[in-house]
């Protein structure tokens, strides 16, 4: 019953306007709206911030519904609050819980995750990104690379080095889009137009120490509690997209 509703929901909201939004090179903000009033992106969240528990086998059917439309970059775009927010709700302050990820979840702010850098992404224990301790703040200054809804979001998740080299350096780290020094690009593709996909950059950007997601040097533990759902939802929506060219082969 849910995957039938799920593609109900894509066969009349995303299907027959994916060839605009590609061509576009965005989709309307409206539908983050129209996901979360489906439930699609409270899944897996705890109620009392606005999810809906759910396991891992309806986050699998979504992967696999949503691939349906033939249309990758707005299903990463749509769904990028499932590898931004997580860390969030596992680790983040209660503050950070009960203000941001309530909006998120609503379809009303728009989150991304920012780890992968222009040396390079798969090695996170060597990111370069700084945020030097000031007070009651943090100055992060560095770039970030290929970020999934980099341009539009609210709320970004970014991994930053607050201590020495490796893993043991590494820390998470809320940052809104509207703080000073904070400017983004939007990137050419080759495929996936309709996915909102940018480099970051932090100059002296200026961020409570309040905004710290976890305890400081530990954030390499919340990004790779963050990887192995991300590699599951990947192959679902994979295995969808390939679905798709049998059936329209």
């Amino acid at each position: 019953a849910f995957r039938d509703q799920v593609r109900r929901f894509v066969d009349r909201e995303i299907a027959p306007y994916v060839d605009q939004w590609d061509e576009a090179g965005e989709f309307p903000r409206e539908l983050y709206k129209k996901a979360s009033a489906l439930g699609l992106l409270q899944m897996g969240y705890p109620e009392e911030y606005g999810g809906v528990p759910t396991d891992g086998f309806y986050r699998i059917i979504v992967s696999e519904e949503l691939a349906r439309a033939g249309c990758g970059g707005i299903n990463a775009s749509l769904m990028s609050h499932s590898i931004g927010a997580p860390p969030i709700a596992a680790l983040g302050p209660e503050w950070m819980k009960r203000t941001v990820l309530p909006e998120i979840l609503a379809g009303e702010k728009i989150s991304a995750l920012a780890i992968t850098e222009p040396s390079g992404g798969s090695d996170v224990a060597n990111l370069k990104t700084t945020a030097r301790r000031e007070g009651d703040h943090y100055v992060v200054n560095g770039q970030k690379m290929f970020i999934t809804s980099g341009f539009r979001a609210d709320y970004y998740t970014v991994a930053v080095r607050t201590g020495g080299p490796g893993m043991g350096g590494v820390s998470l780290l809320l940052i809104e889009r509207d703080r000073p020094g904070f400017s983004r690009t939007k990137l050419r593709k080759m495929g996936w137009w309709a996915s909102d996909t940018a480099q970051l950059f932090f100059d002296n950007v200026k961020v409570p120490v309040d905004n710290l997601i976890g305890p400081e040097n530990a954030g390499f533990n919340g990004i790779m509690r963050n990887f192995n759902p991300e590699r599951i939802m990947l192959a679902a929506g994979a295995y969808g997209f390939a679905k798709v060219c049998l059936e329209e082969a």
